[in-house]
């Protein structure tokens, strides 16, 4: 199967600039996988889709203001740090721009010195292991300094911080928000868990690997980059009960789809665990927990599009799709949603 078998065309005007307020009033687009049809519903309306005993697993990650502006020692020239993963000893794995000026050796000034890194080592792809050295709480310097790391395609300004992060978000490390979950209030959610469905977390740090354009041909040859998940006890025992009592198991985005996938045996039992996973779901795979999904419409071409093609087969999604854009939907992170049932 060829990476060009998911484009889509998209027009620039329905890529979503800015979030719906409130976050439960987007619109819904409803997919049945089985037969295909598609009904068309506000975000609001997903209480009606859930059923008592079902299980919806959300990922609590919390998005750290990840991207810094500095500039280089002794040279002053301009430098842009997208920290992607915490390593021990105030080491981040960071992607940079321009990654010219970051040889091993060089050094790096934030906030007027507050914050300074220098280069250890380039890894795969160009980016950088740099080590932090600074003092105090290296999570109050970020605070301080850093940007949401807002993803190109969004031109402007985010003015609250908080309508980047889901409204359960708790563990901070993703460099992206896991952005189906931003269509929840406090309130749906409150209502969802008096109707009887249970809400189990999950945590998966989202890296920038999983919106790494795929460059190659064939899609089998795509290798994704690790990302770190948690799975409580309890989250476990949560989704475990629901799928013995013959209950669905409905992801809240992809990076929950992956992370319950990741920790599947054969027979779909979930057990506490924490770890890396590079799992890539494309159109062949055989779901193990996930029932049904809520996520938001993807890039074209994109490991996002191939993960629900997988689940709801690709000429459905691609004619869904196609619906989405003559309907004038909204697209990307603060774009509407879709109910994969």
């Amino acid at each position: 199967m060829n990476t060009s078998d998911f484009y889509y065309d998209l027009p620039q005007e329905l890529i979503a600039q800015d979030p719906i307020y409130p976050r439960d009033m987007s619109r819904l687009l409803v997919l049945h996988k089985e037969t295909g049809n598609i009904e068309h519903k506000t975000f609001r309306d997903i209480l009606n889709y859930l059923n008592p005993g079902d299980c919806l697993v959300l990922n609590n990650t919390k998005v750290i203001p990840a991207r810094l502006y500095g500039i280089k020692e002794g040279t002053q020239s301009s430098i842009e740090f997208l920290l992607l993963t915490r390593k021990p000893n105030d080491i981040w794995e960071v992607m940079l721009r321009p990654g010219k000026k970051a040889k091993p050796g060089s050094r790096f000034i934030f906030g007027g010195g507050e914050l300074v890194a220098e280069v250890m080592e380039i890894v795969e792809g160009g980016n950088r292991l740099v080590k932090f050295s600074y003092e105090g709480v290296f999570e109050n310097i970020l605070d301080r300094l850093g940007n949401m790391p807002l993803p190109p395609y969004i031109k402007k300004e985010l003015k609250d911080k908080e309508r980047y992060q889901t409204v359960y978000s708790k563990h901070e490390g993703s460099a992206a928000a896991p952005t189906a979950g931003l269509h929840f209030t406090d309130d749906l959610l409150e209502e969802i868990e008096k109707k009887g469905v249970k809400l189990a977390y999950i945590t998966l740090h989202v890296g920038l690997g999983t919106f790494r354009p795929v460059k190659v041909t064939n899609i089998e040859e795509h290798k994704m980059h690790s990302e770190y998940y948690d799975i409580s006890r309890e989250s476990a025992d949560m989704i475990n009960s629901s799928k013995e009592k013959g209950k669905r198991i409905i992801c809240v985005g992809t990076t929950s789809t992956r992370t319950i996938e990741s920790a599947a045996d054969a027979d779909g039992i979930i057990s506490e665990k924490k770890g890396w996973t590079d799992i890539f779901i494309y159109p062949g795979y055989k779901f193990k927990c996930t029932d049904a999904l809520i996520t938001n419409f993807h890039l074209p071409e994109s490991t996002l599009m191939m993960l629900v093609s997988a689940l709801a087969g690709k000429d459905k999604i691609m004619n869904a799709y196609k619906e989405a854009v003559n309907l004038e939907y909204r697209f990307f992170s603060f774009g509407d949603a879709m109910l994969i049932i």
